[in-house]
């Protein structure tokens, strides 16, 4: 009889963890559906082709790291690092239009969302992000 308890209390142990494993998972698939769903609201997807198109009428900001950005970045960027953001996002002007990039997209679709809740209307992400860029880059000397 106690050999059945064992095995049962490790059978509901078992099940606990993987109910708890999969609410974890589920929360997580639902987070990224929750902010593809807000940045299709607030911003628009670029290309390579659209972004070097626009690029001379707009602020490009780079959301990465400063050692980041000093490695090397696109041409005419600024660099406004996420981390910074919340406190720097004033630095960018809200009546032109804003081309964020970053290594991906994930930290771009934050400072999208930031800008939106700010006002800013005119917001533009690089879709493959800066790992992918082909166009003219600049590093810093030091």
């Amino acid at each position: 009889m106690e050999g059945l308890l064992v095995l049962v209390a490790a059978s509901v142990g078992e099940i606990i963890f993987d109910v708890v494993g999969l609410l974890i998972v589920f929360g997580w698939i639902g987070w990224r559906v929750y902010l593809v769903i807000k940045r299709r609201q607030v911003s628009t997807l670029l290309t390579q082709e659209e972004f070097q198109a626009g690029m001379r009428k707009a602020q490009i900001i780079d959301v990465r790291e400063k050692k980041d950005f000093d490695s090397g970045h696109i041409l005419g960027a600024r660099s406004v690092p996420y981390s910074t953001f919340s406190q720097r996002y004033k630095e960018i002007r809200d009546d032109l239009p804003v081309y964020l990039y970053d290594e991906g997209k994930a930290l771009s679709t934050r400072a999208a969302l930031r800008l939106a809740r700010n006002g800013y209307k005119q917001i533009f992400i690089l879709t493959d992000g800066y790992g992918h860029w082909e166009g003219k880059t600049k590093a810093s000397k030091y």
